[in-house]
């Protein structure tokens, strides 16, 4: 696919394609595109020369020998090499980030069902990097196993700053106001309801489209993100690979002083630049940001009775080592019918190997109707047992059965192999619900060996 985002011409100093973003459709595919006529080689990937003097360059995210499903990697043709985008680097203040395994011990916050109100959006001017506070860390950033779990509060738009992750690629989950990613590969917005990819190392800066905006952030440390095997569901439904969604080449030529961020190892580093990074007129290949708008998954579901495992909600995977184990799986409870005959439809009680990070983007969630709202979060660890709150079980236990629309509603969830270590600031987040537990002090003993339903 070859699709041009056509420039305009601002001055001499600053040249950059059209800022109205385009996509190409589907999901892990080989993609082309060229932001100028020509810009892009054909049938070969580094001539000796390249058209409007560019250089060629290829970013991999993966080993050169991993197995062609999982060999990713992409061409870029760029105004200037990346080592042009690269200085004498220096350790800054890592603010409010932290990475696997550091969170082991720095809270004392004793073990339990956790949960938070949404944290408030500052009056303090934040960018991404100001603005990105981890909440969790799980399993170990520099053996690539595990992943954190972030809340981002964005009030000021990235300039000439520009960051990459070498730890991991970030999944952002969009809850209040949109926000757009300029990357290397082109331009991607979101909005509540829909997601993005930034992979690892792909270098991007983050600017608001409307008031201060607030998102969830997941950032895998292990394998890919890619989509689950469908098993006896077969080909359809679910997340359909062709509404995601990666951007077509959109380029800046800016020569003026810039700072490059870096996350590596744990650490936030720093050099300074004297041009735009954002320099790539042309690429192609399969390792490259993309978006994906929730409201497309294609929910399935039981039909006549009982409620299936929560997997089935599952909206990308990365998977581990052991088959059927994720590193991380993305998982969403959307609109859907609910119709199943006899049966207690919210989401049963269960203790679970894995431990789930949760939020709510907007609406209600069937099983916690009060207490759980857009913004917040909650995390339920390792084999801690969780589930419907007292009034939601006695709700459904009671109701009618008849099909009923969960409508308006986006929760999520950020599951993992690895037990999730709350931060320092997390733990001491005013906004911590001290009596979450309380949710379940109602259920009642209702026990009684002479009596059996009919």
């Amino acid at each position: 696919m070859n699709v041009q985002n056509a420039p305009h011409r601002p001055s001499q100093e600053t040249r950059t394609s059209a800022i109205i973003p385009g996509y190409m459709s589907g999901f892990g595919n080989s993609f082309e595109t060229e932001a100028l006529p020509g810009a892009l080689p054909i049938g070969r990937n580094s001539p000796q020369k390249l058209n409007y003097g560019l250089y060629a360059e290829q970013l991999s995210g993966s080993p050169f020998t991993a197995p062609q499903a999982t060999n990713q990697r992409s061409w870029l043709y760029r105004i200037r090499p990346t080592v042009k985008h690269s200085g004498y680097y220096v350790k800054v203040e890592r603010g409010l980030i932290r990475t696997a395994p550091e969170a082991r011990n720095e809270s004392d916050l004793a073990l339990g069902q956790l949960r938070w109100d949404p944290t408030p959006l500052p009056d303090e001017a934040l960018t991404f990097i100001d603005g990105l506070r981890t909440i969790t860390t799980a399993g170990d950033s520099d053996t690539q196993v595990g992943m954190a779990a972030h809340v981002l509060l964005v009030t000021r738009s990235m300039e000439n700053e520009y960051f990459f992750n070498a730890d991991g690629e970030f999944l952002v989950v969009a809850q209040e106001n949109s926000l757009r990613f300029r990357t290397e590969f082109g331009i991607i917005d979101i909005e509540p309801g829909e997601i993005c990819v930034i992979p690892r190392g792909v270098i991007f800066k983050v600017e608001l489209r409307g008031g201060p905006a607030r998102a969830y952030v997941c950032e895998n440390y292990g394998g890919a993100f890619t989509l689950p095997d469908r098993g006896p569901i077969g080909a359809n439904c679910l997340a359909n690979p062709r509404d995601f969604h990666t951007p077509v080449a959109a380029y800046e030529d800016k020569q003026v002083p810039s700072l490059l961020y870096v996350k590596w190892g744990g650490d936030l580093h720093r050099t300074e630049i004297n041009q735009s990074p954002l320099d790539v007129v042309a690429w192609h290949g399969n390792y490259a940001p993309y978006k994906y708008d929730l409201r497309h998954f294609s929910p399935v579901g039981a039909i006549l009775f009982d409620h299936p495992d929560p997997s089935i909600f599952t909206v990308l995977t990365a998977p581990s080592e052991t088959p059927g184990t994720a590193n991380v799986d993305f998982v969403i409870f959307p609109e859907r019918w609910s119709v199943a005959e006899n049966t207690f439809r919210p989401p049963w009680y269960h203790r679970n190997l894995m431990s789930e990070f949760m939020g709510l983007v907007y609406g209600v969630y069937d099983a916690k109707p009060e207490g759980f709202v857009p913004g917040g979060f909650s995390l339920h660890n390792q084999m801690l047992p969780h589930g419907p709150d007292a009034s939601a079980f006695e709700h459904a236990s009671n109701v009618e059965l008849k099909p009923v629309k969960l409508t308006g509603t986006m929760a999520f969830m950020f599951e993992t192999r690895f037990p999730q270590r709350v931060t320092k600031y997390a733990a001491g987040l005013p906004t911590l619900q001290k009596n979450y537990i309380d949710c379940w002090r109602d259920l009642k003993k209702c026990f009684d060996p002479n009596r059996r339903e009919p």
